[in-house]
């Protein structure tokens, strides 16, 4: 067996071995229980992380990791054009696994990853490489965890703010380089949207707190457009408030919409405020009321650079049903950056 093949099914282990765990009731054997301590910890080191969420994104990687998605993936891209590398990923860590697509897509085609990991999420990703170490010894070699300095890379795949990728951008300039930014995601309403869409967009605005590149932080709406129809359908998810961080942020800027006596729609745990922005605070959903929905379609096509998402129905190519943005397939790739292609190209 192949170093490739052997790879493969480590994932594929690893899919199973997920799939089991997000089924039990109570852990029933070692690794089960390091996973299930690796959640807790995860908590206490980055409050967002709560056990649903972290659950719900274990829940994610065990339907991706199947051998017939696997092979479906990977069976569009000639793996034997890659030069064995050293791959350096600078990981984000605003959500659960965030940066995982990525460190198993260095892996998966034959490179080297050297992972300098988010103080935010760390423990998720240690325990992956542990159990896949266990299941595979070859990961040995070829999983290398950065605790200082990035040294002696071929290439460098790395995400951040718009801030933080200025500096990626120079300090990685000499190497080929997947650079992140910030990206947002967004719905398109056309006043037709039935209650069932309307939940099912909660999914889209609440899941992980809205701190993913893949939660819908806007909408954008007709003229006439009655939020409360919006609301009504969403006030399922008003436990979300529970949570003193959220609460926290909720309180905080709506004091502040207040105090400089912005205009703002509330619901008690959802700030609705018209805003060009695309990036809203949590806890905040911004809109946008349009006169046509060409126009729109127009500048949302100039402004794609921002956008990963966009959900809605029969609006624009490529766009997401209502409650899916956080159930990516192996294809979506974060920025629309193909990241097999580019390591298999570098």
């Amino acid at each position: 067996m192949n170093d490739h093949h052997k790879t493969f099914i480590a994932f594929v282990k690893l899919g199973h071995f997920l799939r089991k765990f997000v089924t039990l009731e109570t852990p029933n054997d070692e690794w089960s229980q390091k996973l299930d301590d690796a959640i807790t910890l995860s908590k206490h080191k980055n409050g967002w992380f709560t056990r649903e969420n972290v659950t719900h994104a274990l829940e994610s990687w065990e339907k991706l990791l199947t051998e017939e998605k696997l092979s479906a993936w990977l069976g569009s891209y000639d793996l034997s054009k890659n030069k064995p590398k050293k791959v350096a990923l600078i990981m984000a860590g605003n959500i659960p696994l965030v940066g995982f697509h990525d460190f198993m897509s260095i892996l998966l085609t034959g490179n080297k990853v050297f992972a300098k990991l988010s103080s935010n999420d760390n423990a998720l990703i240690l325990f992956l490489k542990d159990y896949l170490i266990s299941i595979e010894p070859i990961f040995k070699e070829t999983i290398e965890i950065s605790d200082g300095k990035m040294e002696g890379f071929d290439a460098v795949i790395a995400t951040g703010s718009n801030n933080t990728s200025r500096y990626f951008e120079h300090y990685f300039s000499k190497v080929p380089n997947i650079i992140r930014k910030n990206r947002n995601s967004i719905a398109v309403l056309t006043g037709n949207e039935s209650k069932e869409q309307l939940q099912a967009l909660g999914e889209d605005i609440f899941r992980y707190y809205g701190l993913g590149c893949r939660s819908v932080s806007k909408v954008f709406v007709p003229k006439s457009y009655d939020f409360a129809t919006l609301f009504e359908a969403v006030y399922s998810y008003h436990p979300i408030v529970d949570l003193v961080k959220y609460a926290n942020n909720y309180d905080y800027n709506k004091a502040v919409y207040l105090m400089s006596e912005f205009k703002i729609l509330d619901n008690g745990f959802l700030i609705l405020k018209e805003d060009k922005s695309y990036s809203s605070p949590i806890a905040s959903l911004f809109y946008e009321r349009y006169d046509d929905l060409d126009s729109l379609k127009d500048r949302l096509a100039t402004d794609s650079d921002q956008l990963q998402c966009i959900v809605g129905e029969n609006i624009i190519e490529g766009e997401i049903a209502f409650g899916k943005t956080q159930q990516p397939s192996l294809t979506d790739y974060a920025d629309n950056v193909d990241t097999v292609d580019f390591l298999l190209r570098t």
